[in-house]
């Protein structure tokens, strides 16, 4: 399962971390992962050319992105972030954990 973390402060997300596999099915044909994937390299990407400085951490099947600065933008994208997981989720049940974090 997909443990998908959004970080949260004041009521804004503030960024995320992302690790393992869905088990949807094997890794390298694995849709709900894909779909996972894909939209976590978007959202990082869509942050980094809105000008929303974040660190963004890489690892073995994990990724972790912390925006440095509490902003409207952010919150609203990670937002979407959050609510495309949902959807994912309701068409591949039981491959993602999501979890809200107060940091």
């Amino acid at each position: 399962m997909i443990r998908a973390e959004f970080y949260e402060k004041k009521g804004n997300l503030t960024g995320f971390k992302f690790s393992g596999h869905s088990g949807y099915a094997e890794a390298g044909e694995d849709v709900a992962c894909a779909a996972v994937s894909s939209a976590v390299q978007l959202a990082v990407n869509i942050l980094e050319e809105l000008g929303c400085e974040s660190e963004v951490s890489i690892g073995d099947n994990i990724i972790e992105c912390i925006c440095k600065h509490d902003g409207d933008i952010s919150n609203r994208l990670l937002n979407v972030l959050k609510q495309h997981f949902q959807a994912i989720l309701e068409e591949f049940p039981n491959t993602i954990k999501i979890i809200i974090s107060e940091v």
